[in-house]
């Protein structure tokens, strides 16, 4: 019987050593047989393989976020071993101190930045390393500190990592104690350099930590690379480049790949044999296998392989490196926009910043899986990461739930947008830390194109040439696959120097939409995506009349804001944005109606915390949002789902408690439909249609109490009713939770939504009561918020006002099972109780 997996013998290389030239020949596959004799003097020939991939794991991998210790504040006795840490608080990673802290309108890092505490941080955490571990490399790896982290372990420094969003790892094995001997590793955190931010970054060791423990046999950090250089509708050719390390001379060892599909079940498979080469401590592999009628991930379906790569002795496993990964192909066109799979597709996407809201800056998957849901419901098929390299555990989501991702390294370049940012670094860490995003990420079925940059300065003179050929460079010698883009704000091509340096696939401009229908003019033979766009503002559930006369505020970047509404709120109806932008429905029409324009990234998907442009103190997180900071979406919401998804949408607001005889304006988003009729009290108050490219439909109504509804219809047949009533006084609470169970593991989250409601359950509008949270059980709460962009409640608490009738109770899991009991209540309103089951 043949044996499906193939066996092959293959001579193999040293990367140490190699010019540079032919380093790099051999990663690119450029020297497909080549000669060891040439290169080394020894008689050998060298066959190089291939595999694919998305995002890549070592099994022996633990997580290290239990057990930490922390104090804020500086002490420099407080990297050695033997310090008495015993009066530091006890806590799990991953932590954001700045949340934690209280809003201040003389924080160093301004309103930009939240107005929260920022400040200096040390971490320690003592462990122990079983004496059977001896042998074994043992590795600390960080998902993400913001920001300049300095490592010790047992009083050894590892290294300094001033970068907050980058991933990094340490070697711990020349300085462990194996064995009953403890160790410690202490990290120090400094954020106290202020502003260096535009943004909410956070403070702390915010993203999650990692202990991996290789044998010597092993696979070298992100030096796996997967391509998929061949697919057609019969098979794929998947390529693996990736490097094996010996520890030892004179081992005979294999390296086995296996592709299996989501099933489990093997679709390929690559047994091949390594004999000994003498001198060689690290071999380098380029594998080819083929997937037989593949099946093709794409945003409606995320269809994910799984690539196991095992070194063996004999039958006993050394190492083993396991990948998921994707296989699709995707183009630019100059005439006909983005293609994915051999299909049109319209990039509707969004910028995310990397905060979750009342979590700070903490990485928890639950919260981004959440936010992902929320956005894939409107129609969102791509994300941008503004402006760093995001978590892992965005990547890995997006591959799974089907987003095009645009990963972005920078937000300057050598010249600065504030006072202490990355721009103090960029001589010494740029090129590290842009080598490191691009292996970490390259092999993410979800991203499609690396930006090296938003709306930097060197745009603006010849430097701009220069090192954006430098930072295209780098990301092609790691990546050849993917196109580079940058977000640019000039527009006139002769003074944009970094258009001119040639060293972008595809143009990415923000704002400016009314340009767009002349950019093949403009710009002929390129290909075209609008990397920022709107930044509207909006306030959930506030409206001001007349809605139909389009606003800037502030009128320019040179004057304060003075025509806005004292309490710092801004109507939902979409007619205001900030000066350099646009309404929703202005930039989205011309992006609809043209070809060549690829697609969008709206600034923003979710509000976020901190630049509250153009509001001041006590305004500390954004208007710019489709979904608020609580993750409530605002009416615009459903705009974009009546275009962006195939799902019949029928949404009216605003809500109908006002004062009698007020002429209001009402306003329907509505889908699969060709009309829609209004009705107050059952008067029908006539029918709309949308005209040429209208978005939206318009009554201007006077107010009387009672029940508006509206109905659409297609050729005559009802496919929607909706109705909004006039809410009476606040008389209940209704919890809602997104989760009915937990998984006991201490990191697992419920959203439960308040709603304040009339006797008969209709929303109050305006309702602002206090709501008081009690939890028992396995469970805790995590951050309480309204959504209010200039509430001053703290995010860690058991009480929040609500805010235009809805506030939001974040629930984390504890780790052992039972049930969470949460109780909400308010003076004047029944108690409520849900039940959370926590045994998973």
């Amino acid at each position: 019987m043949k044996s499906n997996t193939d066996y092959k013998v293959l001579g193999v290389s040293l990367w140490a050593g190699l010019s540079a030239h032919t380093a790099q020949a051999l990663a690119t596959g450029r020297y497909p047989l080549l000669s060891l004799t040439r290169l080394m003097g020894i008689s050998c020939l060298l066959i190089l393989l291939t595999s694919s991939v998305t995002f890549a794991q070592h099994s022996p991998s633990q997580n290290f976020n239990q057990n930490w210790k922390f104090n804020l504040g500086d002490d420099s006795l407080a990297k050695h071993q033997a310090y008495d840490d015993s009066r530091w608080r006890k806590l799990d990673l991953p932590q954001d101190w700045s949340i934690e802290g209280k809003f201040d309108e003389k924080a160093p890092g301004t309103t930009n930045e939240a107005a929260l505490p920022t400040g200096i941080g040390w971490y320690r955490k003592t462990f122990t390393i079983p004496a059977t571990d001896k042998g074994k490399n043992i590795y600390i790896d960080f998902d993400g500190v913001y920001r300049n982290s300095t490592v010790w372990l047992n009083g050894h420094l590892l290294g300094n990592r001033p970068n907050g969003y980058i991933s990094f790892r340490y070697d711990l094995t020349p300085y462990l104690n194996f064995g009953a001997r403890p160790n410690v590793v202490a990290v120090k955190v400094d954020n106290s350099a202020q502003p260096n931010s535009r943004w909410y970054s956070g403070s702390g060791i915010y993203r999650n930590v990692w202990l991996l423990k290789e044998n010597p046999h092993g696979f070298d950090q992100w030096d796996t690379f997967v391509t998929t250089p061949s697919i057609n509708d019969q098979n794929a050719t998947v390529r693996i480049v990736t490097k094996v390390n010996f520890g030892s001379l004179g081992k005979k060892l294999h390296l086995k790949i296996t592709i299996n599909n989501e099933s489990g079940k093997t679709v390929a498979a690559v047994k091949s044999v390594i004999p000994y080469v003498g001198l060689f401590k690290a071999y380098s592999f380029r594998e080819e296998l083929k997937v037989f009628k593949p099946i093709l991930w794409s945003v409606k379906h995320p269809y994910l392989y799984k690539a196991v790569c095992q070194v063996l002795d004999g039958d006993k496993v050394l190492n083993a490196e396991t990948t998921s990964f994707g296989i699709r192909f995707f183009n630019f066109d100059e005439h006909k926009g983005f293609f994915l799979n051999g299909r049109s597709l319209k990039i509707n996407g969004v910028c995310l910043h990397h905060d979750a809201g009342a979590l700070g800056a903490v990485v928890n998957k639950h919260a981004i899986e959440r936010q992902l849901k929320i956005l894939k419901d409107m129609g969102c098929n791509a994300i941008r990461t503004s402006h760093n390299p995001p978590a892992p555990e965005l990547l890995d989501l997006c591959d799974k739930m089907g987003f095009l991702v645009m990963d972005e390294a920078f937000d300057m370049w050598k010249k600065k947008k504030t006072q202490n940012d990355y721009h103090l670094d960029w001589d010494k860490w740029h090129k590290q830390d842009l080598i490191d995003q691009i292996k970490r990420d390259r092999n993410h079925a979800s991203v499609f194109m690396w930006s090296i940059g938003n709306e930097i300065r060197e745009q603006f003179d010849t430097s701009g040439i220069r090192i954006a050929k430098e930072l295209a460079g780098i990301v092609k010698e790691y990546d050849p696959t993917r196109p580079v883009t940058s977000a640019l704000t000039e527009t006139d091509p002769k003074k944009n120097f970094i258009y001119q340096s040639g060293a972008l696939d595809v143009l990415g401009f923000n704002y400016h939409h009314e340009l767009y229908p002349d950019f093949p003019k403009n710009y002929p033979g390129q290909k075209f995506l609008a990397t920022e766009t709107v930044s509207a503002l909006e306030t959930r559930g506030h409206y001001d009349m007349p809605s139909d006369s389009i606003r800037r505020w502030p009128h320019n970047g040179k004057d304060p804001l003075k025509d806005g509404n004292a309490d710092l709120t801004v109507s939902a109806y979409d007619n205001i944005s900030a000066y350099w932008g646009s309404t929703h429905e202005e930039t989205w029409k011309v992006i609809k109606k043209y070809n060549f324009l690829s697609g969008m990234f709206i600034w923003t998907g979710f509000d976020y915390l901190g630049e509250p442009t153009p509001y001041p103190w006590p305004a500390r997180s954004s208007y710019f949002g489709i979904v608020d900071l609580a993750g409530f979406p605002k009416d615009i919401y459903y705009m974009y789902q009546s275009e962006w998804t195939n799902k019949p949408v029928l949404h009216i607001f605003p809500h109908w408690n006002w004062q009698p005889g007020k002429v209001v304006d009402v306003w329907a988003y509505y889908s699969r439909a060709d009309e829609v009729e209004l009705f107050l009290n059952g008067k029908s108050l006539g029918v709309r249609h949308k005209q040429v490219d209208d978005l939206h439909v318009q009554w201007r109504v006077r107010y009387e109490a009672g029940a508006l509804k509206a109905v659409s219809r297609l050729n005559g047949k009802v496919v929607l009713t909706r109705e909004i009533h006039t809410a009476g006084k606040p008389a209940r609470i209704e919890l809602i939770t997104d989760k009915t169970k937990l998984k006991a593991d201490g990191t697992d989250l419920s959203y439960i939504t308040v709603r304040v409601t009339d006797a008969q359950g209709n929303l109050v509008p305006d309702a602002g009561n206090q709501i008081q949270f009690e939890v028992n059980g396995p469970g805790f709460i995590a951050g309480v918020d309204n959504g209010l962009q200039t509430s001053l409640e703290p995010f860690n608490s058991s009480s929040c006002k609500v805010f235009n009738g809805l506030c939001l109770a974040i629930i984390q899991s504890k780790n052992y099972k039972g049930k969470v009991m949460v109780t909400a209540s308010s003076a004047g309103l029944q108690p409520v109780t849900i039940f959370i089951d926590c045994n998973k």
